[in-house]
């Protein structure tokens, strides 16, 4: 092959990911609000679903009412809305009603307000690569190496990729909290956040020629855990690794004390029916030393819960991981543990210290994913 000819196809090849340019993620922003706020610096337009639109130089604020919604006080003729900004970011928030507060936040994109039984459905949709860029700096400091940058933004994009593929039906593709990643539309932006997203831009781990269960967390404490012991998903590229990188976690050991009235109280409020607790006490464990299944003795029996029910259950703020022992029992528990989140996939400390070592993006991402590679959105099934 000619030199020319081979140094314009190499060049080529290495050229951002155009074709994916204009592709949309669908961001649950909120859900059963009684009141949603957008305004832009220049006014927005509300557009109807046949087409017909109106402008507002100011904010606009959109209520439910009987079988549908109002906006500025006045009955829309729909049981949903899209608004687009006239110049600038959209900014909403919801006053405060609704399923949590949410506060002002800039985003890009448009915003669907759809009527949902009592409330309203606020849905964000947005560039891809725009929605990445407001993920990242929410997951992972911005001040961390830019090696550990890109594989955060590239582990965003898989994720959302991933779960687009499963959500085709559903009014959103992913939620912008813990529930899926935290997203957070223009805020804490900067331009190390740009440069990890844009010089990874169209790039996506794959397995099978498909956007793999891109699962992320932030500190291990040990090995990696398989997912199929967390989530009941035998992947191939979710199996545990070392991770001997983030032993300069600031959750790499942790300790809670909970009262055990506090806790059976927390559990019946969940509706699991227990009496007075007599003791709590770990009996099975991962090959990664993580709790799988911990025994509850109390006055009306028995109950076995999963180690990651038991987290969901009192809170994972609280327990911050499965990898826990109990060091003792009275009046109230104390539990002394290792690691933060749910420890499948990428550790994102673990990944820190990879960056701070030397190891670029593809090879941290290579080594928490293994079998697996790195593709063009493009070439992706969908």
């Amino acid at each position: 092959m000619p030199a020319v000819l081979a140094f314009w196809l190499t060049f080529l090849l290495l050229l951002p990911d155009s074709s994916f340019a204009d592709d949309m993620m669908r961001v649950l922003l909120m859900q059963d609000a009684q009141r949603v706020e957008v305004s832009a610096e220049r006014g927005v337009t509300v557009q109807m679903p046949n087409g017909d639109t109106r402008v507002f130089a100011g904010s606009v604020v959109a209520r439910p009412s009987a079988g549908g919604l109002t906006v500025n006080g006045e009955r829309a003729p729909a049981e949903s809305v899209t608004i687009r900004s006239r110049g600038g970011d959209l900014t909403v928030t919801n006053g405060g009603t609704g399923t949590g507060e949410l506060k002002p936040l800039s985003v890009g994109g448009s915003l669907k307000i759809l009527v949902r039984g009592n409330g309203l459905l606020l849905v964000n949709d947005v560039d891809l690569e725009e929605y990445i860029k407001g993920v990242v700096p929410a997951e992972m400091s911005p001040g961390w190496h830019p090696e550990a940058l890109k594989a955060q933004a590239v582990v965003a994009r898989t994720y959302a990729l991933y779960q687009r593929m499963l959500n085709k039906s559903r009014e959103y593709d992913l939620v912008a909290t813990v529930q899926d990643q935290v997203y957070q539309g223009r805020q804490g932006v900067d331009h190390r956040v740009q440069e990890a997203v844009e010089s990874t831009r169209g790039i996506a781990v794959a397995h099978q020629n498909a956007p793999i269960y891109a699962a992320f967390s932030s500190t291990a404490a040990g090995p990696t855990e398989d997912a199929v012991n967390v989530w009941s998903k035998d992947l191939p590229y979710l199996k545990g690794v070392d991770c001997p990188f983030d032993v300069n976690a600031p959750r790499y050991q942790w300790r809670a004390v909970l009262k055990v009235q506090d806790l059976e109280n927390t559990f019946r409020r969940q509706g699991v029916d227990v009496g007075a607790i007599a003791s709590l006490t770990p009996f099975a464990y991962s090959k990664a030393g993580r709790v799988t299944k911990l025994r509850i003795l109390h006055s009306r029996g028995e109950l076995i819960l999963r180690g990651e029910d038991f987290r969901r259950l009192i809170g994972y703020s609280v327990i911050l991981s499965t990898q826990f022992d109990v060091e003792s029992m009275g009046w109230e528990i104390a539990l002394s543990g290792r690691g933060s989140g749910h420890a499948v996939g990428l550790c994102q400390w673990g990944a820190k210290e990879m960056a701070e070592h030397g190891y670029p993006y593809t090879t941290i991402l290579a080594y928490y994913f293994p079998g697996t590679e790195l593709k063009r959105t493009s070439s992706l099934s969908r």
